[in-house]
């Protein structure tokens, strides 16, 4: 099968390249002789990936520390089941399916992936595979930073940082569709993409002044650092400010501070395409290239506007 690899951790994404890769072994699946408990083949036919993965020790080692280069990267996906596993429950063969795959095993950037069928959900057939790529990690963070660890309820107040972009656009819909009221920062050249994503306020992080904002009771932020750290100042008593660019320095003086990594969940992922399917939420999906111009799409020559996405099939 056509895969992208990589090798060399120092090279970086010039370190990347398109090369043959040896199939899934269905047979070796099926009685377990070459494939963990519950897995499954997923014939890929979109994929997603994050531009910072090369540095994660992840993509390096498996989850003994052992080196596992040539490594493929990406880990979201949308595609065809084509074999199970014992174990694989919730699935069949030739079902469409999309999620979100584990850090230490070979990822999406391929015509064929082993998944665990836990990680998987079921992609109604009115959900196009480059929408259903699209959806799984910007659906899952948003949705885990919101409900799961932002605790946020109808009539609260959420700033999140980076509106237009592909993560904070979609938490800015489902705060916006849970009876929030969302304010939405970024650059001043986002406004208008974070207004019509549901942000009801926007906030230019270059220009205004982020402590006129008063006090929220959540944030949700994708920037960490100066911005991070002053946010957690904006957090009411009993607030969350919620992280996924690693635990801020600062604190909320009567809140809570949570740094997470967005894990697989079924269910989440069926709450959030239904969500699609009834309008109430869209991706922010920018480039669309095709797995020969992979390599190029992960390194692009100018700001990406969106979330990119590799169309195997």
């Amino acid at each position: 099968m056509k895969a992208i690899v990589v090798t060399d951790e120092a090279a970086g994404r010039a370190g990347m390249r398109l090369a043959e890769r040896p199939d899934p072994d269905a047979a070796k699946l099926a009685d377990l002789s070459g494939a963990n408990y519950g897995d499954v083949v997923v014939e890929v036919h979109a994929s997603g990936f994050t531009w910072d993965e090369l540095s994660w020790p992840s993509t390096w080692v498996d989850r003994l520390g052992r080196d596992r280069t040539p490594s493929i990267p990406g880990h979201e996906v949308a595609g065809v089941v084509t074999a199970l596993s014992y174990g694989a429950a919730g699935l069949a063969v030739g079902q469409r399916v999309f999620g979100l795959t584990d850090w230490t095993r070979d990822g999406t950037l391929a015509e064929y992936v082993v998944v665990e069928a836990r990680n998987l959900a079921p992609l109604p057939g009115d959900v196009d595979f480059t929408s259903g790529a699209g959806l799984v990690m910007s659906g899952l963070t948003a949705w885990q930073g919101l409900f799961e660890h932002g605790r946020l309820q109808a009539g609260q107040s959420v700033l999140v940082h980076g509106a237009a972009g592909v993560v904070g656009s979609m938490a800015a819909q489902l705060a916006r569709e849970a009876g929030a009221y969302v304010i939405g920062t970024g650059r001043a050249a986002g406004r208008q993409a974070a207004l019509d994503f549901g942000a009801q306020e926007f906030l230019d992080l270059e220009h205004d002044t982020l402590e006129d904002l008063g006090g929220v009771d959540l944030v949700f932020d994708v920037f960490g650092g100066d911005i991070a750290n002053r946010s957690a100042g904006l957090v009411r008593a009993g607030g969350t400010l919620v992280s996924v660019a690693g635990p801020p320095e600062a604190r909320p003086a009567e809140g809570r501070t949570i740094d997470f990594v967005v894990v697989p969940d079924r269910t989440q992922l069926g709450e959030v395409v239904q969500r699609m399917r009834d309008g109430r939420v869209r991706t922010n999906i920018g480039t669309v290239a095709t797995l020969d111009d992979a390599v190029a799409a992960f390194n692009p020559t100018e700001r990406v506007k969106g979330k990119t996405i590799i169309r195997v099939r």
